[in-house]
């Protein structure tokens, strides 16, 4: 008999006991199937004609980096399934003191497994090619004049400390400051193991509630900033035509070097069929500022060709986790109460500074989580 290690406490609907059966048969499955992967990506690795294939020898290194962790996990879940059910077993046994102690484990184990079970459900739903592609990070300043531009740049430097906590490196494309301090518009590409997947999902509307430094009556207002992540875009997946594209050049503003504010360096890129518009006049040439232009065009023109598909397979989420609507408030920081809280999973942390440091694991666990549980029950 194959003993669940979910733990049901309380008064338990039969419905909820059915999901949760349902639930826990889909994540063995899923379990299987990846072990199952594994032994192959390993025989596959071993094969001399393998070897002989660069990029799929890659693809297969990572696919094997990736599942690594998985077999780790899954490895333990079934141990701490098989001492569970001994611990029961020994739980109900004649020994009082034997059984109390054999009951403090089954919490234990029930506890443990539970966790497993979260960590593994990520790991487990069908991976998104593109999750593993760079990022094109855009952020800007929303409504709130210039204390949303000084929010902007407080996101800014939170998304900053999380990339670099997570080990990424990031490629300024773009840059804009406001007054004060602040940051009128950002953008940039970060680039480390999972940089889309992981940052896909703070797309959207960022809303901050506090004083602002420029408020004399110490009235709390409330500004916004938008967060836009989007896949970095190959050559091979977007296919631009030169006769679609009108481009015109101008001198750069703001702080630079010599050649920059004294030449005709700056590119605006419009790609005639949708209209999408792309400035760039950070770089020292024309030619560098063409190039980095055409890398967010491409970005951009992937993004909405993806949208487009997803709205045409109706492929909406019931929780709004993946929905990456650029409309959407996503979270709210009221700075007066030192809360963070995300709508879309309905999780709130008091402790904004700690938020603002970089620390966004709590809400990516979650959102993480949230989408596999719906990818499963789907």
């Amino acid at each position: 008999m194959q003993v669940t290690c979910l733990a049901v406490t309380g008064i338990t609907k039969t419905h909820e006991l059915e999901h949760t059966h349902s639930m826990l048969t889909h994540l063995r499955d899923r379990m299987a199937d990846a072990l199952r992967r594994a032994t192959e990506v390993e025989q596959l690795l071993a094969d001399p004609e393998t070897v002989k294939d660069a990029p799929r020898l890659a693809a297969l290194g990572r696919e094997h980096h990736r599942l690594a962790e998985v077999v780790r996990k899954v490895n333990r879940y079934r141990k701490a399934e098989a001492e569970l059910t001994d611990a029961r077993d020994m739980a109900n046994g004649d020994d009082a003191d034997f059984a109390a102690e054999a009951k403090a484990e089954v919490e234990r184990l029930e506890l443990e497994c539970t966790t497993l079970e979260k960590a593994l459900l990520p790991l487990l739903i069908p991976r998104d090619p593109l999750d593993d592609r760079p990022a094109i990070f855009e952020l800007r300043a929303g409504t709130g004049g210039d204390e949303a531009a000084l929010f902007a740049a407080d996101l800014l430097r939170m998304y900053t400390r999380f990339i670099e906590r997570k080990g990424w490196r990031i490629e300024g494309i773009s840059f804009s400051d406001g007054t004060l301090g602040g940051v009128k518009e950002a953008v940039f590409k970060v680039m480390g193991d999972g940089a889309f997947g992981l940052l896909r999902w703070e797309s959207g509307v960022h809303r901050v509630q506090r004083v602002p430094a420029t408020e004399s009556q110490g009235r709390i207002h409330t500004s916004a900033a938008t967060v836009a992540v989007l896949p970095e875009a190959e050559e091979v997946d977007v296919k631009i035509e030169d006769k679609d594209l009108r481009i015109d050049v101008f001198r750069s503003s703001g702080p630079g070097g010599q050649s920059v504010n004294t030449t005709d360096s700056a590119v605006r890129i419009t790609h005639i069929p949708t209209g999408l518009v792309v400035s760039q006049q950070d770089q020292k040439s024309q030619l560098q500022n063409k190039a980095k232009g055409m890398e967010v065009l491409r970005a951009r023109l992937l993004d909405l060709r993806l949208s487009e598909q997803e709205a045409e397979r109706s492929r909406m989420r019931k929780s709004q986790v993946s929905t990456g609507d650029r409309s959407a408030k996503i979270r709210t920081y009221n700075f007066p109460q030192g809360r963070v809280t995300d709508h879309r999973v309905g999780v709130t942390l008091y402790d904004i500074d700690r938020v603002l440091d970089g620390d966004l694991g709590p809400f990516l666990d979650a959102i993480a989580l949230a989408n596999a549980e719906e990818s499963l029950s789907g």
